[in-house]
């Protein structure tokens, strides 16, 4: 059985205890006894019908609403996991605000270095560089197979410029990032940056992200998690009022439709965990239980996910590391995880005979969602059959785990270690690399540098041809 709902955006999963009280108490208003979260990290009022969700104290997007889309950003793990020095919660929060309306493209705003948030399920994958304040981005619009890297690097106060240019372009029908890049200069001036290298994403196993847990800061966190994404209004409203008392001014969502709390004071600690035991709320479900992403909603897919987990408990599986998505043939949306259950649709049969359920598996390849490569395993199994094939993937994994440390980004095609000659401006360390010329410059890839006009200047600080010198570099090339 799958329900409506209408959805509250969340820009970037982050809200106050403040705001989430607010939509807690519409919620109320509407006799929810509770809420769910989405995968793009916004708020779900689930019902029975559409007649039962009209409100005028908060805009809601129903279901049949069309071009209305929240900004998923990585916030939600920064100061816990992995991250790049200089993209902290601040920063999210400081560039988030840019976004001044509702975007109608899928936006996601993320970090390379953890693993929780998906980098590239979004029309515009803005990307953190090593370089600060610069972000690659990855467009796939509407009606694109591919993915495709845009050919500079942004700057963090041009994403919200950009993101609106595009959005304006769609109506033009761009069918290649050129087109787009060249649609962009001719609208807006941006303070760009040249691609050095293009993007590398390392391989990080999928985090536990439950419980109460210290922070470097000393403070500590805390991800909650529904089995069923069916979170109690009146418990949210009592942890919102805690957060007042414990002065934390942000909660964030996940895309695996759970929230967590950072910024505990180690004082408060023990009001937290007493809270949590009173409230009856349990707070160390296995990785079986955390490391899936189900459609909204959707019971059926929820009691295949319990019959699985119970699968692998009876057997002892360890799916450390793994994520498992559950989907059907109707599903628009991008995989990101791992491993991918996918329902067939029934075919016609006539009457008295009834239609089995069938499904395919699917793995990304090197078990990294990451690499946006997805390969079949089997196809048109029987539930029953799920289990052992589920579990035959799992071995996979650990048997190849470590031995593709570095995964090429949207690519199956082997890289082999290149020396060769790039010249880097002494003032900005900008670089110039003949295989992707200067395209703000209007140079084309494989011009080399020697080649430029003599008047050629960098295209960040304005340096002169002169101010470059020539630097040897090892770079991994498509073989």
């Amino acid at each position: 059985m799958i329900q409506d709902y209408s959805r509250v955006i969340v820009k970037g999963g982050v809200l106050s205890p403040g705001e989430l009280k607010s939509i807690l108490e519409v919620a109320e208003g509407l006799d929810l006894k509770t809420v769910a979260f989405g995968s793009r990290q916004d708020i779900l009022f689930l019902t029975e019908s559409k007649e039962d969700l009209k409100t005028d104290k908060l805009e809601l997007v129903t279901s049949e609403m069309k071009g209305v889309e929240n900004i998923v950003s990585s916030y939600v793990a920064s100061d816990l996991f992995n991250s790049t020095p200089w993209l902290t919660a601040d920063r999210y929060l400081y560039i988030l605000e840019q976004f001044q309306s509702t975007p109608k493209l899928k936006i996601n705003i993320t970090d390379p270095k953890q693993r929780l948030v998906p980098l590239f399920t979004g029309h515009l994958n803005f990307i953190a560089s090593e370089f600060e304040d610069y972000w690659y981005l990855y467009l796939r619009m509407p009606n694109w197979e591919q993915t495709q890297m845009y050919p500079v690097l942004i700057y963090s106060w041009d994403l919200a410029r950009i993101a609106t240019i595009i959005e304006k372009l769609v109506r033009e029908e761009p069918d290649t990032v050129t087109m787009v890049f060249d649609l962009v200069i001719d609208a807006i001036d941006l303070n760009s940056r040249t691609v050095s290298n293009p993007l590398e994403v390392d391989f990080y196993p999928f985090p536990y992200y439950e419980g109460m847990n210290r922070m470097r800061s000393g403070k500590y966190w805390l991800g909650l998690y529904w089995r069923n994404n069916q979170y109690d209004v009146q418990f949210l409203k009592a942890l919102c009022d805690l957060c007042a008392s414990s002065r934390i001014g942000k909660l964030s969502l996940t895309p695996f439709k759970s929230f967590i709390v950072k910024g505990i004071p180690a004082e408060d600690k023990l009001i937290w965990e007493k809270f949590l035991g009173l409230s009856g709320i349990n707070v160390r479900h296995s990785m079986l239980e955390l490391n899936w992403h189900l459609p909204v909603a959707n019971t059926l897919a929820l009691q295949l996910k319990e019959y699985l987990v119970g699968e692998f408990n009876k057997n002892d599986i360890s799916t450390y590391g793994l994520t498992f998505g559950i989907t059907d043939y109707k599903s628009s949306t991008y995989y990101f995880t791992s491993i991918v259950i996918e329902k067939n649709k029934h075919g016609e049969l006539p009457e008295p005979f009834k239609n089995r359920d069938t499904f395919n598996i699917l793995y990304a390849r090197n078990f990294d969602p990451n690499t946006c490569d997805y390969i079949v395993h089997v196809q048109d199994v029987d539930q029953v059959e799920l289990p052992d094939l589920l579990m035959e993937l799992s071995r996979m994994y650990f048997e190849n785990l470590g031995k593709n440390k570095k995964p090429e980004v949207n690519s199956s095609i082997e890289k082999k270690q290149m020396r060769f000659d790039v010249y880097q401006c002494e003032s900005c360390q900008t670089i110039y690399d003949y295989r992707f010329g200067d395209i703000t410059q209007n140079i084309k890839p494989g011009v080399y540098f020697e080649n430029l006009p003599d008047d050629y200047t960098c295209s960040l600080c304005e340096g002169p041809k002169e101010a470059y010198k020539k630097i040897t570099v090892i770079d991994a090339l498509k073989s």
